[in-house]
């Protein structure tokens, strides 16, 4: 598949004054708009890829669902396969030609897309699924039997425990070594099921800002343990397959974008994963060893003037998941000294924003924001534009424009 644009090269100045780049290239746009700078952008795409250290890495979709940016990516060297959110999604990638190598991030009960998987050796060969229990198995078994074998990467749960203390996300069960076996065993016990890859995601390193000291302490702590476990996991679920007889495992996954020097020099990973660092959204800010540009925006324009120093702009309530707080609102970023009001926040129909020490926007004018989260935005949208120098070079459909919902 053809990328609809190209990234700009590594040592591609940057041309500055990003607000008023934005304002001049999507000024006879309606609002709401979305916008990817391709200077950012193709800066944060090198800047990853020279911090996987040459491990290529394999695109998180979720946190770009637009298959016209990942199109690019993948003709991008250092970049390579696809860790897609859904299968449904995952068969819609092989489909339209944007990813012959897509590994689905969590187990699925879609029985009409395993339906479809099963009765394509195309999509056995270039899908592979997510497993963490012997249910989940047991789930896809009772749906029939392949064409062929079902590629299958086991889930590790690579969180922190110390007593009952747990430090990470709840995801996979697969947290030992006697985990692991019984699982890799599990799943060679039949020829339905090939065992190929291993995913481990770090969320609480991956994840989680350097804000405080204590974090980036308990950071450190998790990441020693980590990568002493990790190898002997990897160990262990090779060891099954040797055993049988069977192929080695193809490709051992870990990191994000959080964390990409730490997994990169661990000798038990393949390849990383990331994706959220691509557009750089605010909630990224705060990292100690990587700052990525940001790259992906939102206009909305101003519609009312409710009080001396406040505007309104229609729109806005595009709230991040997770745990609910200030940090999961959009960022108003230009014009500068725009901020929430304590009682409205960013609402769905208007938001109120207080002008504190700068110029007031007239009605009319845009204000951009920056999103907590990265491929989230374009659940909002049809369309991002792609800004270079002062002019849109290309639009792109995101997943929503596409008919398409993860």
């Amino acid at each position: 598949m053809a990328p609809a644009f190209d990234l700009l090269g590594p040592n591609t100045p940057n041309p500055g004054d990003q607000h008023r780049r934005l304002a001049t290239a999507c000024q006879h746009l309606a609002a709401p708009v979305a916008v990817l700078d391709l200077h950012a952008l193709s800066a944060n795409a090198h800047a990853l890829v020279q911090r996987a250290g040459g491990k290529p890495v394999r695109i998180a979709s979720k946190s770009l669902r637009s298959t016209g940016v990942l199109t690019a990516l993948l003709a991008t060297p250092g970049y390579a396969g696809v860790l897609a959110f859904s299968l449904r999604e995952a068969i819609m990638l092989v489909q339209t030609g944007v990813a012959q190598d897509v590994v689905v991030a969590y187990p699925t009960t879609d029985r009409h897309a395993l339906t479809q998987l099963l009765d394509s050796e195309h999509l056995l060969q270039a899908i592979t699924v997510m497993i963490d229990h012997p249910e989940q198995l047991q789930f896809i078994r009772r749906l029939g039997t392949g064409v062929a074998a079902v590629r299958v990467c086991l889930d590790l749960d690579m969180s922190l425990r110390a007593g009952p203390l747990h430090i990470g996300t709840r995801r996979s069960p697969i947290h030992t070594v006697d985990h692991v076996t019984a699982a890799a065993e599990y799943i060679t016990a039949t020829h339905m099921f090939r065992l190929v890859g291993l995913m481990g995601y770090e969320a609480q390193i991956a994840g989680v800002t350097d804000n405080n000291p204590l974090i980036s302490a308990i950071k450190r702590i998790s990441n020693t343990e980590l990568r002493a476990r990790r190898r002997h996991l990897v160990r262990a679920a090779q060891r099954v397959l040797t055993s049988r007889g069977l192929p080695d495992l193809e490709f051992v996954n870990g990191g994000g974008t959080g964390s990409l020097e730490s997994t990169a020099t661990d000798d038990a990973v393949t390849e990383v994963a990331a994706g959220s660092g691509i557009y750089g959204p605010h909630l990224f800010d705060h990292y100690d060893t990587f700052t990525p540009e940001p790259a992906a925006f939102f206009g909305l324009d101003v519609t009312r003037h409710p009080a001396p120093g406040f505007v309104t702009v229609q729109g806005g309530g595009w709230i991040a998941s997770g745990t609910p707080g200030a940090d999961r609102l959009p960022l108003p970023v230009y014009p500068s000294g725009l901020h929430y009001t304590r009682t409205e926040g960013a609402g769905e129909v208007q938001t109120p924003l207080h002008a504190a020490g700068s110029a007031v926007p007239d009605i009319g004018q845009r204000i951009w924001f920056r999103h907590a989260k990265a491929g989230e935005l374009a659940e909002h949208v049809n369309h991002f534009h792609l800004v270079t120098q002062h002019r849109i070079t290309a639009t792109v459909t995101t997943y929503r424009g596409d008919g398409f919902v993860l």
